[in-house]
């Protein structure tokens, strides 16, 4: 995928960086191990996991790791993870958007921290990715509520450019442990090849998409991908082992692992 092979790192130029993001807060036990070798955390906000509880335990694990600490707010769906499609009108839409963050900024504003991004969880960043009108709605109520924080969405989604139109900062995000369709969606999970499980495999297409700016899809085309941020799913079976290789990969090739 990269076109050189890993001990050859002379020709990337010094100070390339990329954040590494993780979903966290959503019940894993394993967000303690993970978060030394990440820079973002996306911490759920209730509706699909997680309460106010977890909330307050996540963001004291990433203030203790010098992580950078985001909302991931969903479809209020705990039974299937928020993981199913709910239709909503625009105005239920932007409520249950504005709720989520809302909770999550009255706990920050207690711990004394603000929130530095948000990313939509699921079937809802799925949906929205998807559909301009409902993600610029997202857009909307996120920068009604505070226009400094950053959104993260799929690279070159509908969602990343309804809020570039409004001028919400942005960061691309593409994923260590997803495969990709031809047309730059996320393999649906429901079929076998969507999850990535092998840390080396993993790293190679991390590569791929941070120095090449490609990634290799399930029918083995090559698409162009923008990213600036790389997503580890803390639900991933592999998510610490694949977090811990990747940053010694991104180590040996001089890539800083930074938030946005």
């Amino acid at each position: 995928m990269f076109k050189q092979p890993i001990n050859f790192i002379d020709q990337y130029s010094p100070g390339l960086s990329i954040d590494i993001n993780c979903d966290m807060g959503e019940g894993m036990q394993n967000d303690a191990f993970l978060m030394p070798y990440i820079s973002s955390a996306n911490i759920a906000c209730g509706y699909h996991a997680g309460d106010e509880a977890t909330i307050k335990r996540t963001i004291e694990l990433a203030l203790e790791n010098n992580v950078a600490i985001g909302a991931h707010p969903s479809y209020h769906d705990r039974e299937n993870f928020g993981r199913l499609t709910q239709p909503l009108a625009l105005v239920e839409l932007a409520e249950l958007i504005s709720d989520q963050i809302y909770l999550f900024e009255k706990i920050t504003n207690q711990m004394g921290c603000k929130i530095h991004h948000i990313k939509l969880h699921g079937a809802l960043y799925n949906d929205c990715a998807i559909d301009a009108l409902s993600s610029k709605i997202v857009a909307q109520t996120i920068q009604a509520i505070d226009p400094s924080i950053m959104l993260y969405g799929l690279s070159g989604s509908d969602m990343i450019k309804e809020a570039k139109a409004i001028g919400l900062q942005t960061a691309q995000e593409a994923f260590a442990d997803r495969t990709y369709q031809s047309n730059g969606q996320l393999t649906p999970r429901y079929l076998d090849h969507a999850l990535i499980t092998d840390p080396i495999e993993s790293a190679k297409q991390v590569l791929s998409m941070v120095l090449d700016q490609e990634i290799k899809t399930v029918d083995g085309t090559m698409i162009a991908v923008n990213a600036e941020t790389i997503c580890i799913h803390g639900d991933h079976e592999a998510a610490v082992e694949i977090a811990k290789h990747l940053f010694s990969t991104l180590q040996q090739y001089q890539i800083e692992i930074k938030q946005p």
